[in-house]
């Protein structure tokens, strides 16, 4: 196994996520198999319980695990599917080192960070870098890994201090140290300053790690001058120094590398030039130039809670990005505060009351995104009002299909108490409720988690077809609260459909609006499990509802055309295959929609 290490220095947020997807990408290119581990110091056992404000938004794994947004990343670049496992904390590692001291397992000697935390830190990454996650068998050729925070950070000593240890422990020309540095520009002087990187480099050679290769984060790139100065100082070959420069998009990155010759720099350091070939990026850079090449707009109005950080809905905004790419649309997203829409917002802040509606009001369709507590519910109940009255289209996920049960009750049965548990908990008419299996003591681990079949209830449905009218789909859920299953019948008479429902048939998982051009809720993350070249069927069917082209993505029979005037884009897809539930005959899927060829 070889391993590339990915660290960071001088400020957070210089994109070490994006550039060890972006790695992975590359060695995938040249034919390598590949897999992925992030390691988050923070003693939080997992990222479920902290708010998108502190950390962005919480990505949720096949198997459950609610982990870091990096790891949405990793998947949606490399196409694999990671592990709950793949995402270290200090939280998990504490806690199974304690574990082992309360069996005994150490022997009665004195349990330390050296050697105990650093030997459980190696023997994680070994263990967990040998899962394959691209659906073959056996383990991959070579583990990116990520070490967030930056270098300096007291949190991040042990990992440190493991990584260290485990370079010398796998060996030379195993082990790849790529420091992704600052480099940069003093507006007075217009001079890109080297000095952050050297003290970067400085502080982590002090701490054992050396590196090999330096990335450097510029607004442009590096001088030829600049790198001279930076090899010379950092002791790092001139021709290992690359930049990262500002581009249009993210997903330029990985032939940004391949320009610099980046895959040649890390084969030679891990002793892979025998065997890798040219990597070939055609496609990923032909779907980057497509996306900065678009210029008509299709506007889409995300209405959340926290929308005043773009992080706290990263897979929402990627899986918007995958379909309009798909329909050849420009993606305009318009941040709509849900409280913002309140009456009492217009009382205390006419203007931002004014300035809300006034987005709302000229967007081409309306998504309503997951969501905890009750802040800003009114707003997006009222948001889902204004989609189903002005026939725009409309989608809801987790708790945005919560509300547009809530506002269709309201609204239509009049029931006008109708709410949820979660928020009035002595509604008379509660249309959500508290999920019977649910715990209402413990938060972390506790909802309803990962990947769930959704079967499907009404074949002729706008979401059945949108999944190419396979019998079921397998999606991500991440909630506590559904839609009260007494209430279904009434809603259902009113007009309300419930195109699928869970393997008892007791729990509604999408609802649609049959009377609507486009109004569908979903109560699992379909986010989650869209890719580049493979959007979200729901987001998809958002995407060209929005701009008029919904047959073209449902008909079948005008999907052929549409593929000859787009593009490639992914409603049908062949994958491996899953036994179905309850008897039901296999089908062929991937990523939870099929029935069919991708065609590119």
């Amino acid at each position: 196994m070889k391993y590339v290490l990915v660290t960071g220095g001088v400020v957070s947020g210089l994109g070490k996520g994006v550039t060890a997807s972006s790695i992975g990408v590359l060695l995938k290119a040249c034919g390598l198999r590949v897999t992925s581990i992030k390691i988050d110091p923070y003693l939080n056992t997992d990222a479920g319980t902290m708010s998108p404000f502190e950390h962005g938004e919480v990505f949720v794994l096949d198997d459950g695990g609610e982990v870091d947004l990096d790891l949405g990343n990793y998947e949606r670049f490399l196409d694999i599917k990671l592990t709950r496992d793949n995402n270290i904390t200090t939280g998990k590692i504490y806690q199974h080192v304690i574990a082992k001291e309360r069996k005994g397992d150490y022997l009665g000697k004195t349990v330390q960070v050296v050697p105990h935390i650093t030997d459980a830190i190696q023997e994680w990454i070994e263990r967990v870098a040998a899962i394959p996650v691209d659906g073959e068998e056996g383990p991959a050729d070579v583990c990116v890994i990520e070490l967030g925070g930056t270098i300096g950070d007291i949190e991040s000593a042990p990992f440190i201090e493991a990584l260290g240890q485990f370079s010398y422990r796998v060996g030379h020309g195993n082990f790849c140290l790529v420091h992704v540095s600052l480099v940069p520009v003093l507006n007075v002087v217009g001079e890109q300053k080297t000095k952050p990187t050297q003290h970067s480099v400085r502080g982590l050679r002090g701490l054992g790690l050396i590196p090999d290769i330096l990335a450097c984060r510029s607004t442009k790139a590096l001088e030829e001058n600049v790198k001279e100065k930076l090899a010379q100082f950092c002791h790092v070959p001139l021709e290992n120094i690359f930049t990262l420069y500002d581009v249009p998009n993210i997903w330029h990155i990985p032939r940004l590398l391949k320009d610099q010759k980046a895959h040649l720099v890390i084969s030679k350091v891990l002793n892979l030039a025998s065997i890798v070939k040219e990597p070939s990026l055609e496609e990923w850079t032909s779907r980057a130039e497509l996306c900065a090449d678009l210029h008509v707009p299709v506007r889409i109005a995300v209405v959340g809670k926290y929308t005043s950080l773009s992080d706290a809905y990263l897979s929402v905004l990627k899986a918007l990005l995958h379909a309009s790419v798909a329909c050849r649309k420009k993606l305009v997203v318009d941040w709509v505060p849900a409280c913002d829409l309140e009456k009492e917002t217009e009382k205390e802040n006419p203007n931002a009351y004014k300035a809300a509606w006034k987005l709302l009001k000229g967007v081409d369709g309306v998504l309503v995104p997951g969501g905890f507590g009750d802040r800003g519910v009114e707003g997006k109940i009222l948001a889902a009002k204004y989609a189903r009255e002005n026939k725009i289209p409309f989608l809801g996920i987790c708790l945005g299909m919560q509300v547009a049960v809530i506002e269709f009750a309201r609204s239509v049965l009049c029931l006008h108490d109708a709410n949820s548990t979660e928020f009035k908990p002595e509604t008379k008419h509660p249309c959500i409720v508290f999920m019977p299996e649910g715990s209402r003591t413990h938060m972390g681990g506790t909802m309803r988690l990962g990947s769930r079949i959704s079967i499907f209830s009404a074949k002729h449905s706008k979401s059945a077809k949108l999944y190419g009218n396979q019998t079921f789909v397998d999606e991500r859920h991440r909630h506590r609260y559904e839609v009260n299953p007494d209430m279904v019948e009434r809603l259902e008479k009113a007009g309300l459909s419930f195109a699928a429902k869970d393997e008892t048939g007791k729990r509604m998982e999408i609802v649609e609006l049959p009377s609507h051009p486009f109004f569908i809720g979903a109560q699992f993350h379909p986010e989650y499990k869209s890719r580049p070249g493979k959007a979200s069927p729901l987001f998809l069917g958002l995407i060209a509802a929005s701009c008029g082209d919904l047959d073209s993505v449902m008909n079948p029979a005008s999907a052929h055309q549409y593929l000859i005037s787009n593009g490639p884009r992914n409603v049908f897809v062949n994958g491996t295959s899953k036994k179905a539930p309850n008897g039901l005959a296999d089908v062929r899927h991937n990523n939870g929609y099929s029935n069919g060829h991708y065609t590119r």
